[in-house]
């Protein structure tokens, strides 16, 4: 076969497909990548041309040419649309003389004419699939010009065709499909069982309501029953709080149905409330069945009634993977008696925000304007997307506030005596510290095990694949350190050798939360004790902040907010003082049972002051010039200060002082978010590296493609978290609850 041309479509095709220098270097464009999916389509034998027909028979046939009849008359859309509907078909080429390969070239370049600049290039080439890297290598050092004022070294070399990782062969990935089955399985099951009780329920209610008509002399002349379904029910339950006096006209179907539920299924009082999942310490729910108190007239009835069957503990395993259970507990417009409704819509926001900061962060290292960003980063408001790291300051906060709180109502309703009954003060604390951590730890681990398996699996996929390399090395660093991840110990190594990157809060938060249930366990009894030593770490920690902050020279005004992330932004002694704030807010509130009474004057002040606060926090940096000793102040105290200002609102929402704001923050549509928020944390970081990495083309950014992009990966994010929830969280939750020890069997 001889050997075509260098014009010939097949290497116009390899040249077309290879990266060259183009427009917007000096904008930051430092992708010159080609084409991967041109490079690969070339094989296929059609190589896209201008005005030619695909089929070898009839290129050379005067009938299909450019200019026939039937050419002529071919549709091509719209008619002011014609200018851009040219047709391109596809010209048939012979096999070609070899199989192209795709390689990404990374290079240094360091060139001081006409202007110093020191750049990374990323340049992709279609060639030879035969040729090795240290090939390319050789071609890449012969293939510049040589310049006294140009230093140009290869860096990396990558091959995405290659195909070298078989996601198939992945033993995490086999492990994944395998629990990925398990789980699908048992919700299949617990959805299907859950129906048939329910069909079993209303089917005898359905026998019993029949029996009652017919034999019942006060049924009315329309042939309605005297008593409805929640009447039976009542008599069943005291939980359902329902004077057995009660009749239709007291009832909506919506609440009849949630009764029927709440007795038959005895399905879980919604304790989702806790949002990230993980700071709910009333785990034992007790459910108390008192007698009946029907004065209902027709007595002689009470021996026809439904007695429902307790289930066994393997029944009540089974339903607490239903999908029905499960989504209603999550959307569920009401929360839990130990929850302050202002908590779900701080939490809501500040997922959506962390996930703002997360997508302008990876879409600007994959753009072909980077430069804009420094344009950007100049506009007033942009400062709401550099200041984002405040948002997991109120993560820190809430989860402070929550263990607080929860923890001293549950310790009031004395359910943590019953676990350490008759043991002495140092045994019963012990006992209390281990359930506590042992139950966080159950909690949180099953979906993030889960999702740290994902993480490992889809960044070796996209570190293979990608014409573009990954903002982290996961696919190196978790099969080796994954388990200091489930240990939650990941922040007290260095940042290059962390897995899942984003876990940093995780790991944080669980020291802060061991932190705090020492506090609390010690503070029942010694509360004077619990506070100095809660002082006394806030102060530590707003001292070493500041010392590694001006020994570093670390200018927040300037810096990068990730700049020192190894030093400053994920150790937990620099993070700690919103939790501690936090857990502050909920024993005033628990304290006070959430009434306190302020002047009008007082509270105006409050909410004025705290949000001046926030502003200037967000805001206040704008253009500002901080000496070294100012800014470590700054360092140090901003986020505390952000926790004070929460600390307001959380507790002015609580009062019945939040007005507006209230309104807002504890709306019912944002109760699903807040419920999800942590395995939203999980997930959203994988969603926008999977957009940015499947790309065949650097994004080229501007004002309205982010606001798009944000709201689409939000979306995105938020349906996998759901799914994630539902099938690992949500379980869990329930199975706990089933399993505590003052739990009560359900009823069928």
């Amino acid at each position: 076969m001889p050997f075509p041309s260098l014009f010939s479509p097949f290497f116009c095709a390899v040249d077309d497909a290879s990266g060259h220098y183009t427009s917007g270097f000096f904008y930051g464009n430092n992708y010159w990548m080609g084409s991967l999916a041109l490079c690969d389509a070339i094989d296929d034998g059609q190589i896209a041309a201008p005005g030619k027909d695909s089929s070898p028979s009839n290129s050379s046939s005067p009938a299909t040419s450019p200019s026939s009849p039937e050419s002529e008359s071919k549709n091509t859309g719209l008619p002011f649309a014609a200018a851009h509907t040219q047709g391109y078909s596809s010209v048939y080429n012979a096999p070609p003389p070899f199989l192209p390969g795709f390689y990404v070239i990374k290079m240094q370049l360091n060139e001081t004419l006409p202007t110093q600049v020191l750049r990374t290039i990323y340049v992709g080439m279609c060639l030879p699939s035969s040729c090795s890297i240290a090939d390319i290598g050789q071609m890449s050092s012969k293939a510049h010009l040589e310049l006294s004022s140009r230093d140009l070294r290869v860096l990396d070399i990558r091959v995405p065709t290659d195909k070298e990782f078989n996601i198939w062969a992945d033993k995490t990935f086999c492990l994944l499909i395998v629990v990925s089955s398990i789980v699908l399985a048992l919700i299949c099951c617990g959805t299907l069982y859950e129906i048939y009780l329910r069909g079993k329920l209303k089917e005898a209610l359905r026998r019993q309501d029949k029996e009652m008509m017919n034999n019942s002399e006060t049924s009315s002349g329309i042939g309605c029953a005297s008593s409805d379904y929640s009447d039976t029910m009542t008599a069943h339950d005291d939980p359902l709080k329902q004077s057995t006096r009660t009749h239709d006209h007291d009832h909506s179907p919506s609440s009849s149905l949630k009764q029927l539920d709440a007795l038959v299924l005895n399905l879980p009082p919604n304790d989702n409330d806790s949002g990230n999942g993980h700071h709910d310490a009333d785990h034992e729910h007790d459910h108390h069945r008192g007698g009946s108190n029907n004065s209902n007239s027709d007595e002689h009835l009470e021996g026809h009634l439904h007695e429902p069957e307790k289930l066994s503990i393997y029944s009540e395993l089974l339903l607490s993977f239903s999908a029905i259970t499960n989504f209603n507990a999550i959307c569920d417009r009401n929360v839990g008696a130990d929850t302050i409704p202002c908590i779900h819509g701080l939490r809501a926001f500040s997922m959506a925000w962390v996930i703002l900061g997360h997508t302008c962060i990876v879409v600007f290292k994959y753009s072909d304007n980077m430069e804009m960003r420094k344009e950007v980063e100049q506009n007033f408001f942009f400062q709401a997307i550099t200041n984002g790291p405040f948002s997991v300051d109120t993560f820190f906060f809430i989860s402070g506030f929550l263990i607080s709180y929860i923890y001293f109502r549950t310790n009031a309703k004395g359910k943590l005596n019953k676990l350490s009954k008759g043991a002495n003060e140092f045994t019963a604390g012990t006992a209390h510290f281990f359930g506590l951590v042992a139950y966080r730890f159950m909690r949180l681990t099953a979906p993030y095990l889960f999702v740290l398996g994902v993480v490992q699996v889809t960044m070796k996929y996209l570190a293979t694949y990608s014409i573009f390399d990954p903002p982290t090395m996961d696919h190196i660093t978790c099969p080796d350190y994954w388990w200091r991840n489930i240990l939650y110990i990941n922040t007290l190594f260095p940042v290059d050798e962390m897995c899942m990157l984003w876990s940093w809060y995780l790991a944080n938060d669980t020291q802060f939360y061991m932190i705090g249930a020492i506090i609390l366990i010690v503070g029942v009894r010694h509360f004077k004790l619990s506070a100095i030593t809660t002082l006394v770490f806030l102060v530590l920690s707003w001292i070493t902040t500041a010392v590694i902050a001006f020994t570093n020279n670390h200018r927040p005004n300037t810096d990068d907010p990730l700049a020192l992330f190894d030093k400053i932004y994920d150790k937990p002694w620099t993070r700690l003082g919103p939790y501690l704030i936090g857990m502050a807010v909920g024993w005033i509130l628990f304290r006070t049972n959430c009434k306190i009474r302020l002047p009008k004057l007082t509270v105006a002040t409050a909410w004025t002051l705290a949000m001046l606060n926030l502003f200037v926090l967000v805001f206040g940096l704008y253009k500002a010039d901080l000496s070294q000793f100012t800014a470590a102040a700054y360092s140090s105290l901003s986020h505390s200060a952000w926790a004070l200002s929460l600390a307001w609102i959380t507790i002015a929402c609580s009062t019945g002082y939040g007005g507006y704001i209230n309104s807002l923050l504890s709306a019912p549509c944002l109760y699903p978010f807040s419920r999800v928020t942590y395995c939203a944390y999980l997930v959203h970081p994988i969603v926008i590296r999977s957009m940015a990495l499947n790309s065949d083309a650097p994004l080229h950014l501007g004002g309205d493609l982010m606001v798009v992009m944000f709201f689409g990966l939000t979306v995105a994010s938020y349906f996998l978290s759901f799914m994630v929830s539902m099938s690992f969280e949500a379980p869990v939750v329930t199975m706990l609850k089933i399993l505590s020890p003052s739990r009560k069997k359900r009823l069928a």
